[in-house]
């Protein structure tokens, strides 16, 4: 039986994974999971797969958690410690789902206690890829990546020679405003991003797919994840979200992984690795689809993706403080203090501001060093934000 915690369990990826589990429910013994807001789902989910401990990441509900659990002899807990320490519970297999640079100190706890580490959140690798494979090092854990398109690069090495690659091609759907004309950009809401044309999703990673901001992200994590230089690393769009990447090799032969729109192959490949077992996914009919498409991924349209080459050219902290400058102005966005095009402009504020000043951006990475530059980041978005309102 395999011991599993799921960290970010009431998000679309927890959700999934827990739909997944649910169907061979004697395969498993859930240990912990972990949500935000949405406390009736985590406490229903804990009584419904037996968890040992559910914790919520919002101090202000842990009495709202507890009178959800009462009786049931579940333990209940909440703040970011709580998180980790769901995190250091025994387990064979971790999914690491929860949104944001908050999801790096969990997911680091999980390897550092020899875990499988299912990595849905980027943001992790994007922030502090050395730090995380260095600890699954050491500790002879595994990370398993669970964005489609990093699952479909790691699914097609499989068996070769990486170096052999030639090039790392990952699509993008483009959004929810692939087909708007740039001029009207400017005055898209927060509502119109967060509706996506193929995936379901929630609502930050949803306007992050409309920024583009979630595939600058992605380039970044396939740099630091399969050890590639950024020069061998690129972006298309493909409107049917059915190819989620493509490993090109020396001889010319381009391996693509083909599939539907459904994040349960991804993560049931993750939870079940090495072996292929059957999954609850829609078995495509290529007649019917008639063809894909492409388009190129736009830097002018989408500055996002030239950030993320910035990043790599960078290195050193870059990737903490882009990704907490997005998740600040994105805030912004939502609370309709920023437009949707000014999303770019802070965060590339922010790395100019930043950068200026030696040991901001150059310095080693260690979870203190991301943790401080990531807490510069925030205030330096917020103070650009309001320099934008005057």
């Amino acid at each position: 039986m395999k011991r599993i915690t799921i960290l970010g369990a009431t998000g679309s990826i927890g959700q999934n994974t827990l739909d997944l589990i649910g169907r061979a429910p004697e395969e498993y013994e859930v240990v912990a999971l972990t949500g935000g807001q949405n406390i009736d789902r985590l406490a229903a989910d804990a009584r419904r797969f037996g968890a040992r401990l559910a914790v919520t990441a919002d101090p202000s509900r842990l009495s709202d958690l507890r009178t959800a659990l009462s009786g049931s002899g579940i333990e209940a807990a909440a703040g970011p410690e709580a998180l980790c320490e769901a995190a250091r519970r025994p387990a064979d297999w971790v999914m690491s789902a929860i949104v944001g640079a908050a999801g790096l100190a969990p997911g680091l706890e999980a390897l550092e206690q020899g875990a499988t580490l299912a990595l849905a959140n980027k943001e992790s690798m994007v922030c502090a890829g050395p730090l995380m494979l260095e600890a699954a090092r050491r500790h002879d854990a595994r990370i398993l990546p669970v964005d489609s398109e990093h699952s479909a690069v790691f699914q097609a090495l499989i068996g070769e020679d990486s170096s052999a690659v030639e090039r790392v091609i990952i699509t993008a759907s483009g959004g929810a405003f692939r087909d708007w004309p740039m001029e009207e950009l400017a005055h898209a809401t927060p509502e119109q991003a967060a509706t996506h044309p193929n995936w379901d999703m929630g609502q930050r990673i949803t306007i992050d797919s409309a920024s583009m901001f979630n595939k600058a992200l992605e380039l970044i994590e396939t740099k630091e994840f399969f050890g590639l230089p950024a020069d061998k690393i690129e972006a298309v769009v493909h409107p049917e979200s059915m190819i989620h990447a493509l490993v090109g090799f020396r001889d010319g032969a381009l391996m693509a992984h083909v599939g539907p729109p459904d994040m349960r192959h991804a993560i049931g490949f993750a939870l079940h690795y090495p072996d292929r077992k059957p999954l609850p996914v829609e078995r495509l009919d290529l007649v019917a689809l008639g063809q894909f498409t492409f388009r190129p991924a736009c830097e002018t349209r989408w500055p996002a993706l030239r950030l993320a080459r910035e990043v790599m050219a960078a290195g050193g902290l870059a990737g903490a403080v882009f990704n907490a400058a997005k998740e600040r102005a994105l805030d912004g966005f939502l609370d309709r203090r920023i437009g949707f095009l000014q999303i770019a402009e802070v965060v590339e504020e922010v790395l100019n501001r930043l950068s200026a000043h030696p040991g901001h951006i150059d310095a080693d990475i260690t979870l203190d060093n991301v943790t401080g530059a990531d807490h510069l980041a925030r205030v330096r978005a917020d103070d650009i934000m309001n320099e934008m309102r005057i």
